[in-house]
């Protein structure tokens, strides 16, 4: 599908979003923690690069599918370092698992329900650790309430990876053009979130 000049410009304010969270907003955390952001944040970086440069088109490579597992998978690495301490190998050693498990179900053939399965079983565990840690954490006065505008941008990273995995397994929440239309506009209000979230904690 052709990229619109709207779809564009919000494809780059993602990018720029993403990258100013690499550089300013990460300041002052643990060490594992920036690093696990930092790798969400890059990864959310160069998938609006590649969507920018090549279309949302590029969507159906494993390749793609791989690369957006990071971002779920690093950001709640990230929270779970920071804010549950006591689960810190325990959800690493999640993170390393589930990633494996993708690559493996998705660049070699594998059974036709497998890889699906396995994707929603680690983008499920990892979404839900972003939206619900945040707003926990907020409502508990253990942070600002602006924090739970994380968890904000994990809803809405889950709307846009339910919306792509229903579109894959055939059965598809709308049709495939209004999907690949709202998700410019999805990919920068969850970034936005994200950032926001961030700057508020």
């Amino acid at each position: 599908m052709k990229l619109t000049l709207l779809d564009r410009v919000l494809l780059l304010v993602t990018g720029l979003l993403a990258a100013y969270q690499i550089a300013v907003g990460i300041d002052g955390m643990a060490t594992p923690a920036i690093v696990a952001y930092t790798i969400a944040f890059g990864v959310l970086l160069v998938a609006g690069l590649l969507l920018l440069i090549l279309g949302l088109d590029v969507l159906e490579s494993p390749v793609v599918v791989v690369l957006s597992t990071v971002i779920p998978l690093s950001l709640s690495l990230g929270l779970v370092w920071e804010h549950l301490p006591g689960i810190r190998s325990l959800y690493l050693g999640f993170v390393l698992v589930g990633f494996l498990a993708v690559l493996v179900t998705r660049l070699r053939s594998a059974p036709n329900k497998l890889p699906v399965i396995v994707l929603a079983l680690v983008h499920g565990i990892a979404g839900l650790t972003i939206f619900l840690l945040p707003v926990l954490i907020s409502f508990t006065g253990r942070a600002s309430p602006g924090f739970a505008l994380v968890g904000l941008g994990g809803a809405l990273m889950g709307v846009g990876g339910l919306m792509l995995a229903l579109l894959k397994a055939g059965r598809p929440l709308l049709p495939r053009p209004a999907i690949l239309k709202l998700l410019p506009g999805l990919l920068l209000l969850m970034t936005l979130a994200f950032v926001a979230g961030f700057a508020l904690a």
